[in-house]
């Protein structure tokens, strides 16, 4: 029998309303357990079990996920949720009746950042803004690096700016030209103008702190000094694509730091999972090792003065209880800032008398629901048509991650359209303070809003293809404009025709002015073609009058028929391969047929790689990490939600959940399997150790959880064939060693020490006696771990040019693969460790190798790189390698492939967090990508592609 549920509250009310609907479809269901319900909607018991507790609103997503679990209307229950929300979001439950409107007066800022003006206002970071003003003090130049939501920018703007009080300061983030931000600022300091400063910034690095000292002169101190703040640095990659510009802003602000007599002192306040990107500017790399600091989340002392001392500073209490759940909600998670503050915010809002309550806090939506429930109750007062910009407009202020998190973009109110709706669902947004707007640009206000608004999460993910498509055209647009509308730079072929397929509502007028004038172009280009396919038609006869003439040069014709014909197919097979992978997002089945004809037609590299990349089955989303048992029938998935998946792959392509486990402490961020699949082991943000017994994947259960005791964070995870010992590789420089023989009760046995930077990737050898490591020093290194309590350097591999990410044994252990930032995998004889040797190097990634593997029978090695590509390699001739296939299309850069089979399935998660499996068996290509055909090519479609072939659909028996 399912366990008796919490009585809800007698007064009643929308929360309770809404919980008691839920429980009677629950009981309607048949009354399954909670167990059962997680099992079918894929979230916890936890969550699932609150939605129904009629303490606060659950989220729409996890609704929905409860409705479906128990066959309930999804469209009937989106009304309720929305009808209770926007109830709760009028104030009818747990506020008071005369609820504050004016916001001036609030003690918190809600998800805007704190400004100096806000400095009597921001607790909590105290310590860190010593840290900071005394490193800036020392060393002029910092760099400050934190998760989204880590409070960055308002330790630099309310906690270091105010320490430098009287002197000048200059505020700035980069968008998509740093270097004409910074001179619009400097000119207008210095009463220049803003594009001869940009030129000359562009041209000399050491114009920043001319300009500096010009702007100082007038100043009454002779030692003052220019404060520079340099926020949100990661849009030099995310919105800036020149890389010219990118390096001479970063030149610009190092010399103004650096050079002697230097009047300014220069932060910079960049998102940590932009790191990597930061280490590929050369002269970045070289001043981070001195200049960097971290932003960690705020202990439980900074969490409770940042809750209290700003409501005491305005007369309020915050009631025990909330301060306990807010406390508990916040501690440990980088990113909570921005939540917090908000939810602070809601509940002054329905504070009572002087007193935040918890009553209050539960009615605004609680930690996670706040902000959604704030975004739901702006979106439900708007009118269809206004819905309709309010998504368009959302998705337009979003940077889509490439390899990274999503992020929010800068965009100029001239990108926008100029109606009545667009700035009716403006000034609503900028009431609900979901967007800031100024007189210049619009933009979200914190990106906290990415990751906790539902309904926003759903449409990038319907959308995320069509954003890319998008956002090309919106960078196309400006070009063709800035450059007086050059016919040059319209869109011709193939990006023309996917352009022409986004929604007309989704373009702007500009936009919509550029499409018009690429297919006005087209057009006057396809009249010219047809011209001088005529006159060559006209040229063709006549030679074939010449040659029926002269009867000797019929052979001639006859061979010449034949290259004319071999080069046509030849052009055809590339054309409507390259066409496929145009069309792979938007119509898959259509991408397939071509992708197959093109290989019916000539089988080449390009052909060949073109089918098997057609049809990849996307397993799930949101997932930061994967395992996969040794025999490659269970794969294991660690969710946004902090849960687990156990999914069955003994059909590849027919995947099923098996079980899931709730890990509330947070997502694990490392996977890996024993070597008898039956334990489970991962690793998360808090550098802890976690054992499931998987035995039954069906009933996992936990064993233990135990603290790692590194310093930072862990890159990697690896296990002994004998499933004794586990091994741990951390930014830390050391690597641990663990007996984990007991899952319940994991010992550390050893801590391993000689690399001289982050360690990254380590892996066992087949026979367990050696264990290599990897790491940004360059090197890899082979330690006998034969006694892991006693163990030794056996040899140290130094062939790589930068950062190595990868590393994998080959079957039998007598070979080695790594895989580099410089864009090379290496294969290694280390038959006899003490006398390895370079065997072969892998060439053609163009971008960072994040993950290699060998096949299980060895036979193939496969990379896989943030270009976005993974390659799989003959390795048969060791020192000579050679290139077998190229997968490309995924759907985001490459961050672990793991090969499943000998007959050619791989599994692979990018760095948008979604994993797919691919079939790379040719022989089984042409059924696989037949599954993915809804209605056979049209003969206009053949047509167009295959112009003088006759018609075969290449699928004509699967559809």
């Amino acid at each position: 029998m399912p366990r008796g549920e919490r009585p809800l509250e007698a007064e009643g009310g929308p929360l309770s309303d809404f919980a008691a609907q839920l429980r009677k479809l629950r009981e309607q269901a048949g009354s399954p357990t909670y167990r059962d319900l997680a099992r079918r909607a894929h979230y916890s018991i936890a969550a699932l079990s609150a939605a129904a507790a009629g303490r606060r609103l659950p989220t729409l997503a996890v609704t929905l996920a409860y409705v479906r679990a128990c066959g309930g209307d999804e469209r009937e229950w989106e009304s309720i949720w929305r009808r209770t929300a926007t109830e709760c979001a009028a104030g009818t439950v747990g506020a008071v009746p005369d609820r504050a409107d004016d916001t001036t007066s609030a003690p918190y800022v809600g998800l805007a950042s704190f400004q100096q003006a806000d400095a009597d206002a921001f607790f909590g970071r105290e310590n860190l803004t010593t840290r900071l003003v005394e490193h800036l003090n020392k060393k002029r130049f910092l760099v400050l690096f934190g998760a989204s939501g880590s409070g960055k920018s308002s330790v630099l703007r309310a906690g270091v700016l105010p320490c430098f009080s009287g002197k000048p300061a200059l505020v700035m983030t980069p968008g998509p030209h740093p270097l004409e931000e910074c001179a619009i600022q400097l000119a207008a300091r210095a009463h220049l103008t803003p594009g001869s400063v940009c030129a000359e910034l562009a041209s000399e690095p050491r114009t920043l702190h001319r300009v500096v000292r010009q702007i100082l002169t007038g100043s009454p101190d002779p030692a003052d000094e220019l404060i520079v703040i340099v926020d949100q640095f990661e849009e030099v990659f995310t919105l800036c694509h020149d890389a010219e510009e990118r390096e001479a802003f970063v030149a610009a602000l190092l010399h103004a730091a650096h050079t002697s007599g230097s009047r300014c002192r220069v932060a910079l306040a960049v998102r940590s999972d932009f790191y990597t990107h930061c280490t590929r500017l050369p002269a970045l790399v070289d001043v981070l090792a001195e200049a960097h600091l971290p932003v960690g989340p705020m202990t439980l002392d900074e969490l409770r003065a940042a809750i209290v001392r700003p409501a005491a500073r305005a007369g309020l209490t915050v009631e025990g209880a909330l301060l306990a759940a807010l406390t508990t909600d916040a501690h440990g998670r980088s990113g909570a800032l921005p939540l917090l503050s908000h939810a602070l915010l809601e509940t002054w809002h329905r504070r009572r008398g002087n007193a935040l309550t918890l009553a209050g806090f539960q009615a605004a939506g609680g930690f996670e629901g706040a902000l959604a429930q704030t975004a739901e109750a702006f979106h439900s007062d708007l009118s269809d048509t206004q819905r309709s910009i309010t998504r368009q407009l959302f998705l337009r202020l979003i940077a889509l991650g490439e390899g990274t998190e999503d992020t929010k973009r800068r965009v100029p109110r001239q990108e926008l359209d100029d109606t009545r709706d667009t700035a009716l669902v403006l000034e609503q947004a900028t009431r609900a303070r979901l967007l800031t707007v100024d007189r210049d640009h619009v933009e979200i206000t914190h990106e906290a809003l990415i990751r906790c608004w539902p309904r926003l999460g759903r449409w990038l993910n319907e959308d995320r293809d069509r954003l890319r498509l998008h956002r090309a055209l919106t960078e196309a647009t400006a070009v063709w404009e800035s450059l007086d509308r050059d016919p040059d730079t319209l869109y011709r072929g193939t990006r023309l025709a996917a352009a022409k397929d986004l929604p007309e509502e989704a373009l702007t007028a500009r936009e919509r002015a550029f499409l018009d004038a690429s297919e006005t172009a087209e057009r006057a280009q396809a009249l010219r073609a047809r011209h001088r396919v005529r006159r060559r038609r006209r040229l063709v006869a006549a030679l074939v009058v010449l040659l029926l003439c002269a009867a000797s040069a019929v052979g001639f014709a006859v061979r010449s028929q034949r290259i004319v014909t071999t080069q046509r197919n030849h052009a055809l097979a590339l054309k409507a391969a390259d066409a496929s992978t145009a069309l792979r997002a938007r119509d898959r089945s259509l991408a397939a047929q071509l992708a197959l004809a093109a290989h019916q037609l000539e089988s080449n590299q390009a052909t060949r790689d073109g089918l098997l990349s057609v049809a990849p089955r996307t397993l799930d989303r949101h997932v930061h990490a994967l395992a996969v048992t040794p025999n490659g029938r269970t794969l294991a998935t660690a969710c946004d939600d902090g849960s687990l998946r156990l999914w069955d792959l003994t059909d590849p392509q027919h995947p099923a959940v098996l079980g899931t486990v709730d890990d509330p402490s947070g997502r694990a961020v490392n996977l890996a399997f024993s070597p008898r699949g039956d334990t489970l082991i991962g690793t998360g943000q808090d550098r802890e150790i976690r054992l499931w017994d998987v035995t039954d994947p069906q009933e996992p259960r936990p064993l233990s959880r135990t603290p790692t005791h590194h310093t930072d964070f862990i890159f990697s995870l690896a296990v002994s064939p004998d499933g004794r010992t586990l091994a741990t590789g951390s930014y830390d420089h050391t690597i641990r060693l663990w007996n984990v023989g007991d899952p319940a009760r994991p010992r550390l046995l050893n801590k391993l020490t000689g690399h001289t930077l982050n360690v990254k990737p380590v892996a066992f050898s087949p026979d367990g006696t050696t264990l290599a490591s990897g790491s940004d020093d360059r090197t890899v290194r082979l330690w006998d771990v034969t006694d892991p309590r006693r163990t030794s350097v056996i040899a140290v591999l130094e062939r790589h040019d930068n950062f190595v990410d990868a590393l994998a044994y080959s079957r039998d252990g007598r070979t080695l693969l790594s895989g580099s930032d410089d864009h090379t995998a290496f294969l290694w004889d280390v038959t006899d460790p003490r006398h390895h040797r370079r065997l072969g190097r892998l060439q053609g990634h163009t971008d960072v190798i994040t993950s290699v593997e060998f096949t299980p029978d060895s036979r193939l090695a496969v990379t896989a790189a943030l270009d976005g590509t993974v390659r799989l390699w003959e390795t048969a001739d060791r020192p000579r390698p050679a290139e077998r296939a190229s997968l490309t299309g995924l759907s985001g850069g490459l961050a672990t492939v793991l090969p499943l089979t000998a007959h050619g399935t791989i599994v692979t998660l990018s760095n948008d967090h979604t994993i797919e499996i691919w079939n790379t068996d040719l022989s089984r290509a042409h059924t696989h990508a037949c599954t993915h055909v809804r209605t056979p090519i049209s003969r206009a479609q053949w047509s167009r592609h295959f112009p003088g072939l006759d018609y075969r659909p290449p699928c004509t028996d699967h559809t």
